[in-house]
C-alpha cells in the first residue's frame, strides 16, 4: 500500500521487465493476444500509479529485438495494441504532464505505428511531470554496438579524442542519454534475469524480482516493490560506514 512507502525517498527512475502475458492466458484458458490485452490494462495501472506518487522516469520493456521472431500474427497484434494505446491515452499523457519517449531500434517499426509514435512523442514533447519510456525493438547488446559505432564516427570526424574515450561519457551515445539510470528494476513473472535489458545502465540498479505474472501487477504489486528498494542499502562499491558518514556531513 502508498503507506508503506516513503514519498521522500523515491527511485527517479523505474525500469520494468513485463513478463507474463502469456502464462496468464495459458491459466485462464485464453489465446496469447488475451494475455497481451490485460497486460496493457497493467501498463495503465502502473503509468498512473507512478504518475501519482511523483516517480520521474518509468521505463517499460515493450518489444525486444528477439520479439520480432515470435509468430507474425502474435507481433502484428502486439503492434496493434501498442497502437490502440497510444490513441487511447494521449489525452491523459497530456493532461497528466507525461512525455513519451523511446529507446531501441524503432526504424524497424512499420506503419502505421511509426508515424502514429512519432505524433504521440511529439504531442507530448514539452511534458514535464514525468517520463513515460518504452523500450521498442530494443536490445541491450545493440543498444552498446550502436553507441560504440558513433564513438568511432565522432573519433574519425575529430570531435572526440581516442583519449577522450571514457565511462563518464559513453552514456551520451545510448538510447537512453539524458535520462538517470535506473535505480530500480522489477521483474515479474518470476524469471530471475534481465534478458539484454538496459545493460549499462543496470549496473547499480537494485533489482526486484516478483512471481506475479504482468496481467496481474498492479498498484499495491508496486509499490511493494518500493517498499523493498526502500529497505536497501544503496553502497556503489562503498562501505556501510562511509555511507552513514556522507550522509551525516
Amino acid at each position: 500500500m502508498m503507506s508503506d512507502i516513503d514519498l521522500q525517498k523515491l527511485p527517479r527512475h523505474i525500469a520494468v521487465i513485463m513478463d507474463g502475458n502469456g502464462r496468464w492466458a495459458q491459466q485462464h484458458a485464453m489465446g496469447r493476444i488475451s494475455g497481451h490485452k490485460k497486460g496493457a490494462e497493467a501498463v495503465r495501472t502502473t503509468v498512473r500509479a507512478c504518475r501519482e506518487i511523483g516517480i520521474k522516469v518509468l521505463t517499460l520493456y515493450a518489444f525486444s529485438t528477439e520479439n520480432w521472431l515470435r509468430p507474425e500474427h502474435e507481433v502484428n497484434a502486439l503492434m496493434r495494441l501498442l497502437e490502440e494505446y497510444l490513441h487511447s491515452e494521449l489525452r491523459e499523457l497530456l493532461e497528466t504532464g507525461i512525455r513519451l519517449t523511446t529507446i531501441g531500434d524503432t526504424e524497424a517499426l512499420k506503419e502505421p505505428i511509426k508515424s502514429t509514435l512519432q505524433e504521440t512523442m511529439a504531442k507530448t514533447a514539452h511534458n514535464r511531470d514525468m517520463t513515460l519510456n518504452l523500450a521498442l525493438s530494443y536490445g541491450g547488446r545493440d543498444e552498446i554496438i550502436a553507441a560504440f559505432k558513433k564513438m568511432v564516427l565522432d573519433v574519425h570526424a575529430g570531435k572526440l579524442s581516442l583519449h577522450g574515450i571514457s565511462k563518464d561519457i559513453f552514456p551520451d551515445y545510448l538510447y537512453t542519454a539524458g535520462l538517470p539510470d535506473p535505480d530500480l528494476l522489477i521483474r515479474t513473472s518470476g524469471e530471475y534475469r534481465i534478458s539484454n535489458f538496459l545493460l549499462w545502465q543496470s549496473a547499480y540498479t537494485e533489482f526486484y524480482f516478483t512471481d506475479v505474472l504482468w496481467p496481474d501487477f498492479n498498484r499495491d504489486e508496486l509499490f511493494k516493490a518500493i517498499a523493498e528498494y526502500q529497505r536497501r542499502e544503496r553502497r556503489f562499491g562503498l562501505t556501510s560506514d562511509q555511507i552513514q558518514k556522507d550522509q551525516r556531513a
